[in-house]
């Protein structure tokens, strides 16, 4: 009994030095990367600026594609906020509008460093500024300022106009719009059409939402009735980096008085069938730009990866949920689902599948087939993407749970 005890307790000793190593391993590696980049007088990049917040605390989040150091220039006393990022060059032309406490932001280069300059909407000053290293599914550096307001009237400085630049292509998420089956796979039959084709216009529809904008790029997976096979449909929003992936669909039942929209992500089973999926053949690695040096740390990045991408997943189908009952349209009971659908499997891609409602009932087969109806259904779709990129929350609340002390 005690030998057994000791064999025991001797087990789970390995398996925490196992996991203490795993992890020591994953910081030395990040360690060394960025100590050696520094070292060698190599520039990083502002890859973009990020707001998430209120008029009273505002977050504002810096990606970079290395570490950096950050010393304050103005801390808000004349209307602007200014950091110096040292080792880091803007891309050209990196500046917008802001939010909550910021009216408008640029990143302007200043000799071996960046300069964040913030324009203030009101008086603020600076609560605290610390750096994040890649981490919980995410691949970059995150440079955070987090902003308070300090009830004061707001300077002479503050009140200057704003930078109205209009956005680069590059600077725009990328959304995939898939129009589910087509071609040879009409999908589910109504009584005076097919899914494919109700699909097709509704992301057509959904596109030209989305670009009247301004704020995206949109690209659809099918744009007539052709057939692409499932698994190419991820593929290709994958390669392309897409920021978010959406499905349309429309649902069948065989009881013609069901009716109702509904949403699905990704099942744990789905997601287990993911990692299997993306762990097959020997350079797995490279399509998640992993390291490829240890596969046990690469597994656990891939896993870092693929929780983070079912969260924003989740973010997604709850603000699109929010917006389809907020504009009156039919839902069913149970209207978050989730499922191993192949169109959900990408790990780093956050996707949603929308059931617009069912074919097979009269009134939403005539609803969705109605010009009307499906550009008032598609406008509440694209305010439920535009409230996901507005309310980063998931991805900001992360942040906030690192490191708070000064960098």
């Amino acid at each position: 009994m005690h030998g057994l005890s000791r064999i025991n307790l001797t087990q789970w000793r390995v398996r925490e030095w196992a996991m203490a190593a795993i992890a020591a391993a994953v910081f030395c590696v990040a360690v060394f990367a960025a100590g050696r980049g520094l070292a060698s007088g190599a520039m990083g990049e502002v890859l973009r600026v990020r707001f998430g917040g209120d008029a009273q605390h505002t977050r504002v989040v810096v990606d970079l594609d290395r570490t950096s150091r950050g010393q304050v220039i103005e801390d808000g006393e004349q209307g602007q906020v200014v950091v110096s990022l040292a080792g880091v060059a803007p891309q050209r032309g990196l500046n917008g509008t802001g939010s909550g406490l910021v009216r408008g932001w640029r990143v302007a280069g200043a000799g071996v460093a960046s300069r964040v300059e913030l324009d203030l909407a009101t008086s603020a000053e600076i609560e605290r500024r610390f750096l994040l290293p890649p981490g919980d599914g995410i691949a970059h550096y995150r440079y955070v300022i987090d902003l308070k307001a300090t009830g004061r009237a707001p300077t002479r400085a503050a009140a200057r106009p704003a930078p109205r630049a209009p956005v680069r292509t590059a600077e725009r998420p990328l959304i995939f719009i898939d129009a589910g089956h087509g071609g040879r796979d009409p999908g589910a039959h109504g009584a005076r059409s097919d899914e494919s084709d109700v699909t097709l216009a509704a992301a057509q529809a959904l596109k030209q939402e989305l670009e009247r904008t301004g704020r995206y790029r949109v690209r659809l997976t099918r744009d007539s009735d052709a057939y692409v096979a499932l698994y190419r449909r991820v593929s290709i929003a994958r390669q392309a980096d897409a920021d978010l992936f959406i499905s349309l669909h429309a649902d069948a039942g065989a009881d013609p008085a069901t009716r109702g929209a509904s949403v699905y992500t990704l099942s744990e089973q789905g997601a287990g069938r993911a990692v299997r999926e993306f762990t097959r053949g020997d350079n797995w690695h490279r399509s998640l730009n992993l390291p490829g040096r240890d596969p046990s740390v690469d597994r656990i990045l891939l896993d870092m990866t693929q929780r983070a991408t079912q969260n924003r997943s989740a973010q997604l189908a709850r603000t699109l949920l929010g917006e389809l009952e907020g504009a009156d349209h039919p839902m069913l009971r149970r209207s978050h689902r989730d499922a191993g659908l192949a169109v959900l499997l990408a790990p780093d891609v956050p996707a949603v599948l929308l059931e617009m409602g069912f074919i097979t009932n009269p009134e939403d087969e005539r609803l969705l087939n109605d010009n009307r109806a499906r550009r008032r259904l598609m406008r509440a779709v694209a305010e439920g993407i535009d409230r996901y990129f507005r309310e980063p929350a998931g991805t900001l609340q992360m942040a906030s749970t690192g490191a708070a002390g000064q960098p």
